[in-house]
């Protein structure tokens, strides 16, 4: 087998993964030229992988994966990047985000849209998730994919702050077609190499916006994991912070006031609210929660929150707001 020049080694490596609770059977992925560790087991095949490989290779287009390097090569000649004029697509527009990062929809509600042989095929969702499980703990796999919708993120063009990949997927969320539950997202993930960069904020803010357009409140799937938590607690704090300072003629707001406002589960926000610590002890005479506008102002001055959407709405194609709305 070939080995990757250590140019091709990306940092990542260099960050702690989260500490392991099962015996890894992919110790590394070569995704096209980017080589780093993997978190947790996957679900791969044992008669084409094996029972333990210390490299898969994976190609970045289409997951379609091989542990010898010979096969992968070949292979990647004839793969093909993603391409603009095959997907219906969302803009994440936003001043303080990575440049030429766009999110498309690749499994799901346009596909009605696409020519049959340009949509993503069972099997491209099928390796997407066998490829994300190595760097998620609390997730299954599962292969009937076609219940779910997936949206890819992928970055077009060079970018100095990122891996120099032509129409690289970079990270995406799944979420379930009809959801009983109202969940807005089932899975996220940001590849690792682009960890670290706001990029799940823009996958969480989409989420939320395309339940804004179906007229459905909603929110992630759970439990979330700690990692989960962390993030989508940040994304909250923001969303709700946004919501409050925009009632201009209300010092107070409840919480089901605020749910209403931002489009999240009260739950999420009373989540929120406890986490910023900014609950009022005086309660209506109704019984619910009250939080002081000027709170919600100190304690963004005092934690310097970036308050700047994550996706701006006019980021969105124009088919897309037509049959969403």
């Amino acid at each position: 087998m070939g080995t990757l020049p250590p140019s091709l080694v990306h940092p990542s490596n260099r960050i702690a993964p989260p500490a392991k609770t099962a015996k890894l059977n992919v110790q590394h992925v070569v995704l096209g030229d980017l080589l780093f560790k993997t978190w947790y087991p996957s679900y791969y095949p044992e008669d084409l992988v094996g029972r333990e490989v210390d490299r898969l290779h994976v190609c970045r287009w289409c997951f379609k994966y091989c542990r010898e390097l010979a096969p992968f090569l070949a292979h990647r000649i004839k793969a093909r990047p993603v391409k603009q004029s095959t997907q219906v697509m969302t803009t994440a527009s936003t001043k303080s985000m990575v440049k030429n990062i766009k999110c498309v929809s690749a499994y799901g509600p346009f596909d009605r849209r696409l020519k049959p042989s340009l949509i993503p095929s069972k099997l491209f969702s099928q390796n997407l998730s066998l490829f994300a499980k190595l760097f998620l703990d609390n997730k299954s796999i599962f292969f009937d994919v076609a219940t779910f919708d997936y949206y890819l993120l992928v970055q077009h063009g060079p970018n100095s702050s990122l891996p120099l990949l032509p129409s690289q997927i970079v990270g995406f969320f799944s979420k379930e077609k009809m959801s009983w539950d109202n969940n807005n997202l089932a899975c996220i993930l940001v590849f690792p190499p682009w960890q670290r960069k706001g990029l799940g904020k823009i996958l969480m803010g989409i989420s939320y916006e395309l339940s804004r357009m179906g007229n459905r409140v909603g929110g992630p799937e759970k439990p979330l994991s700690e990692l989960g938590r962390i993030g989508y607690l940040k994304f909250w704090e923001a969303r709700v912070a946004n919501a409050v300072l925009g009632m201009k003629k209300k010092s107070r707001s409840s919480v089901q006031e605020i749910a209403d406002a931002c489009w999240m589960l009260p739950e999420d926000v009373m989540a929120t609210l406890k986490e910023m610590d900014i609950l009022e002890t005086k309660k209506r005479k109704d019984g619910s929660v009250v939080i002081n506008k000027a709170r919600v102002q100190d304690w963004v001055r005092t934690t310097r929150l970036d308050l700047t959407p994550p996706v701006k709405l006019d980021g969105f194609a124009d088919d897309y707001l037509e049959d969403g709305q």
